[in-house]
């Protein structure tokens, strides 16, 4: 299992520097995996043992990991920490989904609203959708200025390197599905009825723009994917495949983490319970 993990690290990450052609990279990708039903036991397991290592990162209460899901409408945000973090104890994980700005965080600089939702230590926060809107639809939409977003990437690594100095581990994760497939999932939603309020008609809009979001995503992940805080492209199409892919690397992550139980300072047999 370990070199299936190791395999699916080299394969996933961005290199920094690496320039990533998304069309190269097929989002229905299921080498690295068997056979599906064994995979999504597999990947139950696998939440079972990422909620043991949070235990103790909880209990160790000194560090943090920081799990950022992006993707385009329907890539799977919700149903990827549903599947991955479902058996994680609720007092140690916390969830943003960062929307449209609010008035009073556009009156602060576009960071602000991020970094007080940064996971505190002893816990994993899960970002669904970040900062990176603000390279993303910002600079498809023409919500910044060109000088603007030019100079975001170099905050935003800087901003990621100052967090993993004070002890939060970052894994950013991009879901990489097709538009094919973003098509089927946007019209089941619209086919049954208890997944109308999914639906959004402002993402009809969004595809239109498909392929202008498909470079902001390249040049994030060419500026933005660095030694302190990776970026990995997760083959999103088959569901089974991206909660197979993520959950090994956050497991593994942990791991290296190594978090520890603290010891007490008192001994079991110096009590007795009356």
């Amino acid at each position: 299992m370990m070199d299936r993990t190791h395999s699916i690290i080299a394969k996933l990450r961005v290199k920094p520097g690496e320039r990533v052609k998304l069309k190269e990279r097929d989002p229905r990708d299921s080498s690295l995996f068997g056979d599906e039903q064994d995979t999504k036991a597999a990947t139950a397991t696998l939440a079972e043992d990422i909620d043991v290592l949070q235990d103790s990162l909880y209990a160790e209460g000194s560090r943090a990991l920081l799990v950022v899901l992006q993707g385009t409408d329907t890539s799977g945000k919700d149903g990827t920490i549903r599947s991955v973090f479902n058996a994680t104890g609720p007092l140690g994980v916390s969830v943003t989904a960062f929307g449209t700005p609010t008035k009073t965080e556009l009156a602060h600089d576009y960071l602000w609203r991020v970094h007080a939702a940064c996971p505190r230590r002893g816990t994993i926060g899960i970002f669904n959708r970040s900062h990176y809107e603000d390279v993303l639809i910002a600079k498809v939409r023409n919500f910044a200025s060109k000088k603007a977003i030019e100079q975001r990437y170099d905050q935003i690594n800087a901003f990621e390197k100052m967090l993993v100095e004070n002890g939060t581990t970052i894994l950013k994760f991009m879901l990489h599905i097709s538009k094919d497939e973003q098509k089927e999932r946007l019209q089941e939603r619209l086919d049954d009825p208890r997944k109308h309020w999914k639906f959004n008609p402002g993402d009809l809009e969004d595809r239109n723009y498909w392929d202008e979001y498909q470079g902001a995503y390249e040049t994030m992940l060419h500026r933005c994917s660095t030694g302190h805080a990776p970026w990995y492209v997760i083959p999103a199409d088959r569901k089974w495949v991206r909660n197979a892919a993520i959950a090994s690397i956050v497991k593994a992550t942990l791991e290296e983490m190594d978090p520890q139980y603290p010891k007490a300072s008192w001994k079991p047999n110096d009590f007795a319970i009356p």
